[in-house]
Parts: structure tokens; sequence; C-alpha cells
């Protein structure tokens, strides 16, 4: 359940910081919500598939690390990102 280069590009574009940002934790985020909707898709059908759920619990703990040390920088940074990916914050 991994992106494919050009969603990736599109989602470092939209959420990047500055032009050559390609790591920053906002545009980890991004990438990870990404992963988590599509990787939750593949298990609504696949409810058996195990080692995916434990993959997915993981990107979930650590897009929520990356989200509390956003939040714990900047909470007008973090709000604008929680609404613009479309999370639960």
């Amino acid at each position: 359940m991994s992106l494919n280069t050009a969603e990736k590009q599109k989602l470092i574009a939209t959420h990047q910081v500055h032009t050559t940002d390609t790591g920053s934790a906002e545009v980890q985020v991004a990438m990870l919500s990404k992963r988590i909707s599509k990787l939750s898709d593949h298990l609504q059908g696949n409810i058996h598939d195990f080692a995916s759920r434990q993959g997915l619990l993981k990107m979930i703990g650590k897009r929520k690390r990356l989200l509390s040390y956003i939040k714990d920088r900047n909470v007008e940074k973090y709000q604008a990102l929680v609404k613009k990916i479309g999370i639960r914050g």
C-alpha cells in the first residue's frame, strides 16, 4: 500500500514548507495520512491481513507522535495541517 512517485510529488508540493523541503514533519504527516487511508481501504476487504493491520497501527502511532511534535512547536501550524489533511486532531 505504498504511494507511487506521482502521488508523493503531489503531496510534497502541497505540504512543503520551502522549495527544497521533502522531509519536514508536515510532509511526513501528509504522506502517512495518505498511506493510512489506502491501507484502511485494503483492510476493509481483507479482514484477515493481520500483518498489514500491525503496520497500520505503527503508522498511526508515528503520525500521532509527529502531530504532537508539530503541536508543541506551533499550535496554529498544527491546526492548519489537521484541517488541510482532514483528520481529527
